[in-house]
């Protein structure tokens, strides 16, 4: 736990997420059929510029497991949404930390100009405000169809800094402030992992809104959104054709009946679709090259699929 508490959760049994078709008792393994494609991410690449405690996509300064997307690889998938009509609305970009990658400005104008709305995930610190002058001209210009959420994962410096690392806290408060300041559409991201409850979560959060004259509503969960912790070595049931009734939840509202990611490993010649942006390392999930090809039917074969959608209810998209 970030806040130096032991997890009590028992590890993983090593029979579960195994086959994907049967869970570990031999039940039918639930699967999520693509309704419509909503949201189109890409992942600009794993290279962070700080490393966190737990994050799930291991991003740090030195792990370049997935590659920088160029503009033309990113155009290529733009320009086949447009040739097959699917519905998408939104195109998000994730890392590592997207202001890493040179390109994204360029990436940006070229899909806000198509009239898509944009959402970055970032943490505000240097590589973003390396780019002050670029985001400003796009800014500018498209307004709020460019959505940009900053990571911040607690109300408190110090529980922030303790994920995060010493001297993070002034640097994204900074950014976060910045951003308020010229009229960006803003939003917040938190974490759930210090025993504490969400209304307390979001009245810390008001607080420092507050104080900072930070235009994000504390108590809107699209805008302050608040993520379970992920961890695939902590044990979690798999999830079973038969959880959609006993636990209430359709399948329709899982992340991955509505999005789909864009990677390109190092080292390969060419992107490939993965189903949602908390899968991005293991192969047994691509699903081709095309959008084309990425629309079937995700089997929940993975810890994330159980902890952080089904059971935990939560989705990075913005709705």
């Amino acid at each position: 736990m970030p806040d130096g508490k032991p997890s009590e959760t028992p590890l993983l049994d090593p029979r579960k997420f195994r086959d994907p078709d049967r869970t570990a008792k031999g039940e039918a393994r639930a699967v999520v059929a693509l309704t419509h494609l909503k949201t189109l991410w890409f992942n600009t690449g794993s290279l962070c510029n700080i490393t966190c405690r737990n994050c799930y996509m291991d991003s740090n300064p030195k792990n370049d497991s997935l590659a920088y997307l160029s503009t033309a690889e990113v155009a290529g998938y733009l320009d086949e949404i447009e040739t097959l009509g699917l519905p998408v609305e939104e195109i998000g970009f994730t890392g590592g930390e997207p202001f890493m990658n040179r390109a994204l400005p360029a990436m940006l104008e070229d899909l806000l100009g198509r009239g898509f709305r944009a959402l970055v995930l970032t943490n505000a610190m240097k590589p973003l405000m390396n780019k002050k002058s670029r985001l400003l001209e796009i800014g500018q210009r498209f307004g709020r169809a460019l959505a940009i959420r900053v990571s911040m994962d607690h109300h408190t410096p110090e529980r922030h800094e303790s994920v995060r690392g010493e001297n993070t806290w002034a640097a994204t408060l900074g950014g976060l402030k910045w951003l308020a300041e010229n009229g960006f559409n803003l939003a917040v991201a938190g974490r759930t992992c210090w025993n504490e409850t969400a209304d307390e979560s979001r009245r810390g959060y008001a607080a420092l809104f507050a104080r900072e004259n930070i235009p994000v509503d504390a108590n809107d969960p699209s805008r302050l959104i608040l993520f379970p912790e992920m961890d695939a070595t902590l044990d979690v049931p798999e999830i079973t054709m038969q959880c959609w009734d006993i636990l209430g939840v359709p399948p329709e509202t899982m992340m991955c009946a509505t999005s789909r990611m864009v990677i390109r490993r190092k080292g390969a010649a060419a992107p490939v679709v993965v189903p949602c942006t908390l899968l991005p390392y293991d192969p047994a999930f691509e699903m081709g090259a095309t959008l084309g090809q990425s629309a079937r039917q995700v089997k929940l074969n993975h810890p994330h699929c159980a902890r952080f959608c089904v059971l935990g209810g939560a989705s990075c998209s913005p709705e």
